[in-house]
């Protein structure tokens, strides 16, 4: 018992300065981020006169699918940069965009200036993401790196239980001051970054910098070629310009004709013998798993960018609210409406609890139980975990959409947050061993991301355009956290589909190399 305290101790102790910096570093970048977006989908939807920007549901879903899928999809290019130019240069010029951008948000008045604006929130994220992770990984190795990325995660959702919380207090001073303050956060990195951060070790100097051609043709590889890169690339556009104008059944089948009318025309080189025109996949087993995978994140994004205003519109938080001042009253805290506890969780509109909080409680659990479900989740296979954490997903969905009180938001926040603690990182282990080739591990991990900005692009476009047509014109939110729940149903069933129709031969294919 003494030994491995001390082990534990020793282990900590040996993870060197750059790695807490990198960690301090994302606090303070995660408080920045979900201080915002936390808060986005309110801001986004409030009425002028409220401080917001008064856009439709609809344009809201649009700005963050697009603006999020970018984040995820960037840093396999930013990563190259920056093991190109230096992290620290990189990490700079990621400051350098991310504290005016946030300042700017809360200046720009229109949907165009607020996207493009967003934009460039965007491009400072999505190098920061790679180079922080990457940091993580250099400083750590085989002994040290499961505590170390343990930390990481853990230090993710201090930010982000933080940043919500000093940006509520912040904005019953105006709606101003949380892109102020998120600017501040940013700022502060600057100083820590260059007095303190010390460029990563490389492990030698063949590993030094991938050309970007060399990039771009990885990426190929894994992708397929340009036929098949602009036949899912006008996908996307067609759901992302079109959701602005038309109902998505009807974006979808636009979509869906797109994707035929290029499956036929292959048909007909294939018949004519002309090969190199025919679209040509990637690595299909692993495109297919990400895309499964996507459906997740596509649930997943609507705990922070729909339960907000679902909470608004349709929830009567005002019990919470009176239990959080009752027991502030009791410790002898000031529950007066300039108090501490009224700025920070009362909304004034309904008097009820901010819907932040809730959201929060996300972050919460993770802090409090991640670690535990972490060592309980080990001894489940990967994709049994995947699969049992994304029902729960679809479970807290429902219990979300016949909430009869406040209350049961939160237990629904929690049954997520389990279900998050065990199918994300889970899938990132899955998809390390039973998908991506032994040999290009490093290569294929670099775009996993890809899963998550695929779900957040399709996420937020479903998020405004259901919540517009069900929530909004049929007047029945319930409905639409079933049509939630059951994304998450059918990514189960789909996943399990895969596994023993293609998993279990990719089993059979190492033990055969193995033995």
């Amino acid at each position: 018992m003494t030994e491995e305290k001390a082990s534990f101790r020793q282990t900590v102790k040996g993870l060197p300065q750059s790695f807490w910096i990198a960690n301090v570093m994302e606090i303070i970048e995660r408080m920045a981020w979900y201080g915002f977006y936390s808060l986005s989908s309110i801001y986004i939807c409030d009425a002028v006169s409220d401080g917001g920007l008064g856009l439709s549901s609809s344009d809201r879903g649009i700005i963050q699918g697009v603006v999020t899928f970018l984040i995820y999809l960037f840093p396999f290019v930013t990563g190259a940069l920056g093991d190109r130019y230096g992290y620290k240069k990189m990490l700079l010029i990621a400051y350098i965009i991310l504290a005016p951008s946030y300042l700017l948000l809360g200046m720009a008045g229109t949907m165009s200036t607020f996207f493009v604006v967003f934009l460039c929130v965007a491009v400072g994220a999505s190098i920061f993401k790679p180079l922080v992770v990457g940091t993580i990984g250099r400083v750590s190795n085989e002994k040290n790196g499961s505590l170390a990325f343990g930390i990481f995660y853990m230090m993710v959702n201090i930010g982000g239980f933080i940043g919500p919380l000093f940006a509520s207090f912040i904005r019953s001073q105006g709606w101003n001051y949380v892109f102020i303050v998120s600017a501040i956060w940013i700022t502060l990195n600057i100083p820590i970054l260059l007095l303190f951060y010390k460029e990563p070790p490389r492990e030698d100097e063949s590993s030094r910098a991938k050309p970007l051609k060399q990039v771009m043709n990885e990426m190929f590889e894994v992708i397929g070629n340009g036929r098949f890169f602009i036949t899912v690339l006008v996908t996307f556009i067609l759901f992302v310009l079109g959701c602005k104008w038309f109902p998505i059944q009807h974006v979808a089948l636009a979509a869906l004709a797109w994707i035929m009318i290029n499956l036929f025309v292959d048909g007909v080189f294939w018949t004519t013998g002309i090969q190199k025109c025919r679209m040509r996949v990637g690595h299909v087993r692993f495109l297919l798993f990400l895309l499964l995978l996507s459906s997740f994140w596509i649930a997943y994004n609507q705990l922070f960018i729909t339960l907000p205003l679902y909470i608004k519109d349709s929830i009567d938080s005002t019990p919470v609210m009176n239990a959080i001042m009752s027991f502030g009253n009791a410790i002898g805290m000031d529950t007066s409406s300039d108090g501490f506890l009224a700025k920070t969780f009362l909304d004034v509109k309904t008097g009820g609890l901010k819907p932040e909080h809730f959201i929060n409680v996300n972050a919460f659990c993770i802090i409090l139980f991640q670690v535990l479900v972490s060592i309980l989740n080990a001894r489940i296979k990967p994709l049994i975990s995947i699969m049992v954490g994304i029902f729960l997903t679809g479970v807290s969905f429902v219990l979300i959409g016949n909430a009869p009180s406040a209350w049961f938001i939160i237990v629904g926040v929690a049954a997520f947050s389990f279900g998050e603690m065990m199918a994300s990182p889970r899938a990132k282990e899955y998809t390390a061993h039973a998908v991506a080739p032994r040999e290009k591990m490093g290569m294929y991990m670099g775009y996993y991301m890809w899963s998550n900005a695929i779900g957040s692009l399709f996420g937020g476009i479903l998020s405004g355009a259901l919540y517009k047509q069900i929530a909004q014109e049929m007047h029945d939110p319930t409905l639409m956290w079933y049509v939630f729940a059951g994304i998450s149903v059918v990514c189960c069933v789909l996943i399990y589909l895969y596994h023993i129709t293609v998993g279990r031969k990719i089993e059979q294919e190492r033990h055969a190399s193995e033995g």
